[in-house]
């Protein structure tokens, strides 16, 4: 095992009392002694590309010992360089079959062990998930809260030897303490910026002392120096002396304070001069008292809304539409009718002794075929990646499949406002505007203003033009007004010769057009339909049929570019859609009243 990994921690500790009061205790994890699990990063399970190696597992009297090696891929690389480098310092387990005595972990079965950055929480956390399938026993990740032991390269570049930890009383005990038994993190936090920036600056003058006692060593043998880490190129950052560093820590025995001494240091100058601030951000706001620029020190500005909120048009008509239309399972649609109101299909009378005349009647036909409508989208999976505040492709899935449903419902309530010819145009003999049908399924309904009209006149026109021509309508049951927020306004403003509104409510002017309600659509605002301005379109929308086969359903599908590493999402459906019953609509313009025209 002496050069089978690259580094080693303790995967769990014995008798870690963690934040909701279990313990893990000893040998909780002995059956796994000498198995090899797969080292994963922050438990993330979904993509394999996240197996950063393995680890063989020892169980010890302490816990269990992970002895972990990174494989040869680009994340397993990435995440040996962050150890070493001493950027990511803790390890977890995922475990399950768990048996618990009250708050006691006695035995479990660790499936991998993972990289995790250190988390706030001192102690160990478990978390419950549930698992379904084959697996039994409640799992969980815990983490142990210790640091990754490195292990360097020796003298002979094919062994490793392990770096021994610091003593625990090092790790936790201040010896300048007043007796109160604080830790050194504990007096750290007490300290202000100034404060740590001395203690720093003393971390670093600790450093130096050793490299130059290695530097000594070495000189006799190849007659070079080492260098200083710390040191500039220029040579001018001053470091703290030994007898000023004695001084400190012997005030803080006396005074039975660290803050206390490292205070009175900076008070005396001391410090002053030894605290390195190359590459550092200088404060660039010109206040005269305090410090010169507080607004370093504001926290980072967080969102209100994530994912981000999308800015559209009011959809609230979308769902009507397309949770009003009828469908059928197939996509080819022919309607056949045989017109009956003309007089040669009357019954006649019969006058003995003349020959009898046979019924003539008209018969008509549609046919509408399907057509593919799609909305396609790219990102950049590096994007993906760091994007980590929500989780941005089901955003941007969400955005694909409400904005492939607004389309439907334009093209089939007004059309997609397209011009003709357009390469991207949704074809109108396959998904047929209700505004536009022809006569037989349409009934066009000209409201005619003067000149002098004011809104109040122009609203009575509208609501009397609808009332009158209301008895075209052929279609199923009671219909629906989809007009506009502007048209709906006027309506409701209707006031009578004292001044008295006519309609208190949207529902009450409903039952004088004898609608059963109306609907606001926005992307009928401005339409013009035969160069005349649309108010609205009354229609049963149970008169209009979409139609999809099996394999033209709403489909997502999304493809990896592995040149470009880009990620595509295509969401696309493949429908036909027509007015089924004659006489099913009245499109409301406002024009020229022609012959025929209502």
């Amino acid at each position: 095992m002496k050069n089978s990994f690259d580094f080693v921690g303790w995967a769990t500790k014995n008798d870690l009392r963690c934040s909701d009061g279990r313990t893990i205790r000893k040998d909780a994890f002995k059956e796994c002694d000498g198995m090899v699990v797969p080292l994963v990063w922050n438990h993330q399970h979904n993509d394999p590309d996240n197996v950063l190696g393995h680890a063989l597992l020892k169980n010890e009297a302490e816990g269990v010992r992970a002895y972990c090696t990174c494989n040869e891929t680009e994340k397993g690389l990435t995440a040996k360089s962050l150890v070493t480098h001493g950027d990511i310092g803790s390890l977890s387990i995922w475990a399950n079959q768990l048996k618990q005595d009250g708050g006691d972990v006695l035995h479990g079965v660790i499936r991998e062990v993972s990289l995790v950055l250190a988390g706030a929480n001192p102690g160990a956390t478990i978390d419950y998930i549930v698992e379904h399938g084959e697996e039994s026993g409640d799992s969980a990740i815990i983490y142990p809260m210790e640091e990754i032991e490195m292990y360097h390269s020796a003298t002979n570049e094919d062994e490793k030897k392990e770096v021994a930890p610091e003593p625990k009383e090092a790790q936790t005990k201040d010896t300048a303490n007043d007796g109160d038994g604080e830790t050194i993190e504990e007096i750290f936090k007490t300290l202000n910026e100034k404060q740590k920036n001395a203690v720093y600056a003393l971390v670093g003058y600790a450093v130096n002392n050793a490299e130059e006692k290695e530097g000594d060593d070495d000189e006799e043998d190849d007659g070079s120096m080492k260098h200083n880490v710390f040191e500039t190129e220029n040579n001018e950052v001053n470091y703290l002396s030994h007898a000023d560093m004695s001084a400190i820590l012997e005030n803080a025995k006396r005074m039975g304070s660290l803050k206390a001494a490292v205070d009175d240091a900076i008070a005396d100058g001391v410090l002053a001069h030894s605290i390195d601030t190359t590459g550092m951000e200088t404060a660039t706001g010109h206040q005269t008292y305090g410090f010169n620029d507080p607004a370093m020190l504001f926290p980072e500005a967080k969102s209100l809304n994530n994912p981000p909120e999308w800015l559209s048009r009011n959809m609230d008509w979308v769902s009507k539409v397309m949770g009003g239309v009828h469908h059928t399972p197939f996509t080819r649609i022919k309607s056949v009718y045989a017109n009956i109101t003309e007089d040669d299909a009357r019954a006649r009378g019969y006058v003995k002794g003349n020959q009898k005349v046979h019924e003539v009647f008209a018969t008509l036909k549609r046919e509408t075929t399907p057509q593919t409508i799609y909305k396609l989208q790219k990102m950049d999976r590096d994007d993906i990646i760091d994007i980590t505040d929500f989780d941005v492709v089901a955003w941007i899935r969400n955005e694909m499949r409400m904005m492939l449903h607004e389309e439907i419902a334009r093209a089939i309530l007004i059309g997609d406002g397209r011009t003709p010819g357009t390469q991207d145009k949704i074809n109108e003999t396959n998904i047929r505007p209700i505004a536009t049908d022809v006569p037989l399924f349409n009934t066009k309904v000209n409201v005619t203003f003067a000149a002098g009209d004011d809104e109040n006149a122009k609203a009575k026109k509208i609501i009397n033009s609808i009332i009158r021509a209301r008895k075209n309508y052929k279609g199923s049951g009671n219909p629906t007004f989809f007009t506009t927020e502007d048209v709906l306004t006027e309506l409701l403003l209707l006031e009578d010769q004292i001044g008295h509104k006519l309609y208190k409510t949207e529902a009450e002017l409903a039952t004088a057009l004898r609608v059963r309600d109306i609907v606001t659509v926005e992307v009928m605002e401005g339409q013009k339909i035969d160069g005349k301005n649309l108010i609205g379109v009354i229609v049963n929308l149970a008169d209009y049929n979409v139609g999809r086969d099996r394999k033209g359903e709403e489909t997502m599908f999304d493809d990896f570019d592995i040149n470009f590493n880009q990620y595509s999402y295509l969401i696309e459906t493949r429908m036909s859609g027509a007015l089924i019953k004659p006489y099913s609509a009245l499109t409301i313009l406002e024009g020229t009243a022609n012959s025929g025209d209502h």
